[in-house]
């Protein structure tokens, strides 16, 4: 549904994108992340034809945004951080304006109205004046306007920003049901969300693309080794740390055991093993030979939130993931 290959844009001496690939496949939730000044919103306005790229090429539906961008816009709901707007106009006035600016007319725009505002959860607002409205309200308001002529592609930059909590969970829920018709492209700032909603993530870093691959295979490759976290207790009500530790740490494959937590006659611990091993089964033999209880056995995961500062704070990582084609 979307291809990018090599889309680089230079401003004079300056390279906001800089050779970025990548593709988002039909109906799925990406989430698109980086520090401020990445190039994300860039990035962004090249997807949506504000903005030609200097270099590279990017497919929207099939449409190039360069060559074609009449056609890749007419595909494109595009909601940006402040949401397009005019105060003085009721909701669906503005809905109505905008439909037809986007080419619906007569009883297909009505129902389009009817529609998004049914979807958005706007429509006991829809007589209301947009300056009279809350953000959260405000915010839905633009996911409608974005979703009207119902395009193939939703490109969202940060849409929950300035949301209340309860309003961050309205817009996510709405976002994840638009999926399946819509494909999405995320930019956010709020690592859980993506988490929460992507099934995909994208991170650039100074222009340059670090990463791409799902929640999941990004925290194991960022990893580098299989980790499990163990919780033991002792038979007798207690349980001696150093013993534990001592014998765990002679399971073959293992790199290093640590003690995460001791309450209540029960220890946790976190058991590092050597890359390419796989040392679950050995471990959980071993505390049970020893005459202890396995409680519980579980892979260790690192948050998002990790992840995103492992691959864009640190240079030398960044560097080398972006020169094996995002594959860090």
């Amino acid at each position: 549904m979307i291809n990018v290959k090599e889309l680089t844009k230079r401003y004079a001496r300056t390279t906001a994108v800089d050779h970025i690939s990548f593709e988002v496949g039909k109906g799925q939730i990406v989430g698109f992340l980086g520090p401020n000044g990445a190039g994300k919103t860039t990035t962004m306005r090249m997807l949506t034809c504000f903005l030609p790229p200097s270099s590279g090429s990017a497919t929207v539906a099939g449409f190039d945004v360069l060559e074609q961008p009449l056609e890749a816009k007419r595909r494109i709901g595009y909601l940006p951080e402040t949401p397009p707007l005019y105060p003085e106009m009721e909701a669906s006035e503005y809905l109505r304006f905008v439909g037809k600016l986007k080419g619906l007319s007569g009883e297909e725009l009505d129902k389009r109205i009817d529609y998004v505002c049914d979807r958005c959860a706007i429509a006991d607002v829809r007589k209301k004046l947009l300056g009279k409205l809350s953000k959260g309200y405000r915010q839905r308001v633009g996911l409608a306007q974005a979703i009207i002529h119902n395009p193939d592609v939703l490109i969202l930059d940060e849409p929950t920003a300035g949301l209340d909590p309860k309003q961050i969970n309205e817009t996510r829920d709405l976002i994840k049901n638009l999926a399946g018709s819509h494909t999405i492209i995320l930019s956010t700032h709020i690592l859980p969300e993506v988490e929460q909603t992507c099934e995909q993530v994208i991170i650039i870093n100074k222009g340059k693309l670090v990463a791409t691959d799902s929640v999941r295979n990004l925290q194991a490759r960022a990893r580098g080794a299989e980790s499990v976290i163990l919780e033991i207790a002792g038979r007798n009500g207690t349980v001696e740390p150093t013993l534990v530790q001592q014998r765990l740490v002679k399971v073959s494959g293992v790199s290093n055991v640590s003690l995460k937590n001791q309450q209540d006659g029960r220890a946790i611990f976190e058991v590092e093993s050597q890359k390419g091993q796989l040392v679950r089964g050995d471990l959980a033999r071993a505390v049970v030979e020893s005459g202890w209880d396995l409680n519980e056995l579980r892979p260790a995961s690192m948050s998002l939130e990790e992840v995103f500062l492992q691959l864009t704070g640190n240079e030398t990582l960044a560097e080398k993931a972006a020169a094996k084609g995002a594959q860090p």
